[in-house]
């Protein structure tokens, strides 16, 4: 009867026990939470490694932008005290404004044909409509809730 009580099925035995089952220990605790602190952490790690990755190419291309930017104020500021010199108003003065120093003369060449008689350097104005004309109220609703033109009124 010692056998009997022994093996009853109230307190299962080391014979009834499944191979694989063995009672869940402390260490076993603790390895869960190290495994799932360790998930944790690696997935924090991974998105941070992947934002400063993503910053980096934006800073590169930022970076590349503003020596770009830097390069075309440096020629504008060359450019500046170009347009601020003598050189350059003489330069605008003869060619755009069509100046002259004194002594010398302006030639102006033709356009090439006969001269214009005033009859032909007359051209009528036709006046035409540029834009559509306003649509209507009604056709403005009627556009809101049909798909398709409105009905034209005669």
């Amino acid at each position: 009867m010692a056998e009997a009580e022994i093996n009853s099925p109230a307190q299962p035995s080391a014979d009834n026990r499944r191979p694989g089952d063995r009672p869940l220990t402390s260490i076993h605790l603790l390895m869960a939470v190290a495994l799932a602190i360790g998930l944790v952490l690696t997935l924090n790690f991974s998105g941070r490694i992947r934002l400063d990755h993503d910053l980096g190419r934006i800073h590169a291309r930022f970076s590349a932008e503003i020596e770009s930017l830097l390069e075309e104020q440096q020629d504008l500021i060359e450019e500046l005290g170009y347009v601020k010199s003598d050189a350059y108003v003489e330069f605008w003065a003869r060619d755009e404004g069509k100046m002259i120093r004194e002594g010398e003369i302006l030639i102006l060449p033709k356009s090439g044909g006969a001269p214009a008689s005033p009859r032909q350097s007359v051209i009528p104005l036709v006046e035409f409509q540029t834009t559509a004309p306003e649509p209507e109220n009604w056709e403005l609703w009627w556009a809101l809730f049909v798909d398709g033109e409105p009905p034209r009124l005669n």
